[in-house]
Formats: C-alpha cells, structure tokens, sequence
C-alpha cells in the first residue's frame, strides 16, 4: 500500500514540532509548535471541519490536539491518526501502531478508525498514554476500592480497552504491584506532582482524579 495525494486530500496532517522523519507531502499538511494550543489548532478546525486529523509528534502532541478536539465538541465527529516521531511511543505500543514512522503514516493516512478509551483529569486535561504520580503518600482509589492507603513509590495509570482505566501502584524497588481497572481513579495526598503523556503537571497537587470520558478517542488504527 502506498501513500497517494488521493489520501492525504481526506486527511490533514498536524507535523508538531522540528521533526525531518517524514516523507514531503503533497497537500493539507499544516506544520504546528509542539503541543500546540488552542491559537494553533482551533483555526485549523474551523477551515478543515470534518477533515480527519492525522498528528505527526510525541504522545504530548497527540494528546494536545485531543484536548482542542474535546474542547470544540469535536472528539466524536473527528478520526485522529497518530504517527510517532519520537522513540518510545506509549500510545503506539498501547493501540498497535507501527513505531516506524513511515509505517505509521501509512496506516494513518489509509485505515479507519477503531474507538479506543480517553482518560480526563480534574485540571482539563487527557490522558492518551500513560500518567504517573510519585513518590506518594496518601489514600487512592479505583472506583469504590482502595488501591492505596499509606506510601507507594509511583502510581501508574493508563487506558484499558475493557474497563477505561487500568492502575498499578508500585510500593517498592522490585514489586511491580497488582494491576485494577476501574472507570475512575481518585487521590488525596501529601503534594506530589503527576506527570501525564511525558509532561510534568506545572505545580504539585493534594487532589488528582483521572477518569474515562464518556466519549472515545476515534483512533485510525484498523486496515480497511
């Protein structure tokens, strides 16, 4: 399968960032500053609406433009394809993206969209990839159960495809913890600072929620 013009007229590309791994495209390619914002993607939306969106950066790109999405009332009407320019993507090796990025275009460029789970936070974010809290002391919990009431070295949280969120609280060096999923995920705390999609919360927090919006992400991920 090859990347024609014909498929990118029906997509338009977000390249986030300085970033050189991509082949030149021939149309409705938009080049945006790494996690853009609402000045650099709401324009966007409104002259391309019901244009699929395919975003070329890290998991923090991808989740940038998501909240753009959410805060138009887009996130249901608008297909996002993702290609990782980075290494390490979670969210490629969480929905089965190829990591090579000319791979990952392919795809994003040519298959259709399969929904996959959104994480919110209480602060108006989402969470695409992976989000961590820690250290930590402080009482947790997934739903009605108590994850964690004491000390732990991390929490870690991240979508599931079944339940919306999955949780691991790792209390030592060596113990990876028990896995839960839930719909919610709640903390209160001494301050510690959640980091979310690579990003660092600005401030620590004594309160942190995460939970599953009631609308997915429509991820192009599935062969046609």
């Amino acid at each position: 399968m090859s990347v024609t013009e014909e498929h990118v007229a029906r997509r338009l590309v977000l390249v986030c960032g300085a970033t050189d791994v991509l082949p030149r495209l021939p149309d409705l390619v938009e080049r945006v500053p790494s996690r853009p914002g609402k000045a650099e993607i709401d324009p966007l939306l409104s002259a391309h609406p019901d244009v699929p969106l395919v975003v070329a950066g890290s998991d923090a790109d991808l989740a940038a433009v998501v909240v753009r999405l959410l805060r138009k009332e887009k996130l249901a009407g608008t297909p996002v394809g993702f290609v990782p320019t980075v290494a390490g993507s979670e969210v490629a090796r969480r929905w089965g993206l190829p990591l090579d990025p000319a791979r990952a275009l392919e795809v994003a460029l040519t298959a259709e969209p399969d929904p996959v789970p959104l994480v919110r936070d209480d602060a108006g974010g989402v969470l695409v990839a992976k989000g961590t809290i820690g250290p930590v002391r402080g009482v947790a919990y997934c739903d009605d159960f108590v994850a964690l009431r004491g000390a732990a070295r991390a929490i870690e949280v991240w979508p599931d495809a079944v339940a919306g969120l999955a949780v691991r609280v790792r209390k030592g060096l060596f113990k990876s913890g028990e896995t839960v999923t839930s719909r919610a995920f709640q903390l209160g705390c001494a301050p510690a600072r959640p980091r979310y999609d690579g990003v660092e919360h600005p401030r620590p927090v004594e309160r942190w929620t995460w939970y599953r919006h009631t609308e997915d992400l429509r991820l192009i991920r599935s062969a046609e």
